[in-house]
């Protein structure tokens, strides 16, 4: 009896869970008609500054830093070069490569980012969801990021990244672009 009551609530946590992260999903289609239209290739392109916080499932603060873009495009590859610096003065780099598919939708990679990312762009927002290799207490645990950009009116674009593990949110990152 023991066994089929833990099989039980095993099988309605699984069902919880796949529910949950079923109705997550955003369509950015839906964002289609928002302005300022966001190319991320325009916006990017020359020196970009970003700060950010990086917040733990209760909505703690973990880190703050700040990220230095130098973006190039030359009309089909768009290459960003981060440099981020945290407030314990650690220090970081990531290299973003994008290739233009279409008018909407982007190819990616990255130093630090195993295999291709699709990224797509409708009205304001930009999308791209990828799996991220992070260490975590000494150890290296790989997230699911799922990484929205929003262009504000004034030109700031806010970022809001969920970080995922089994489905769960462990982690938020938000950052605030703004063109140098």
């Amino acid at each position: 009896m023991a066994q089929l009551n833990r099989f039980w609530r095993w099988s309605v946590l699984a069902l919880a869970i796949a529910l949950l992260t079923g109705c997550t999903s955003v369509d950015i289609k839906q964002y289609a008609e928002n302005t300022p239209t966001l190319d991320i290739a325009d916006y990017f392109e020359g020196d970009t500054r970003a700060w950010g916080i990086v917040q733990d499932y209760s909505g703690e603060i973990q880190r703050q830093f700040t990220v230095d873009i130098q973006g190039t495009y030359d009309g089909d590859t768009l290459v960003l070069d981060e440099a981020f610096v945290f407030a314990n003065g650690e220090t970081d780099r990531r290299v973003w490569t994008f290739e233009r598919i279409d008018e909407h939708n982007w190819n990616g990679s990255a130093n630090d980012v195993e295999g291709n990312v699709e990224a797509k762009q409708y009205g304001n927002a930009f999308h791209m969801r990828y799996p991220l290799d992070l260490e975590v207490s000494g150890r290296t645990l790989t997230f699911t990021m799922d990484d929205w950009m929003y262009l504000q009116p004034d030109g700031k674009l806010i970022n809001r990244t969920a970080m995922r593990k089994f489905g769960l949110t462990l982690g938020e990152i938000t950052l605030v672009f703004e063109k140098r």
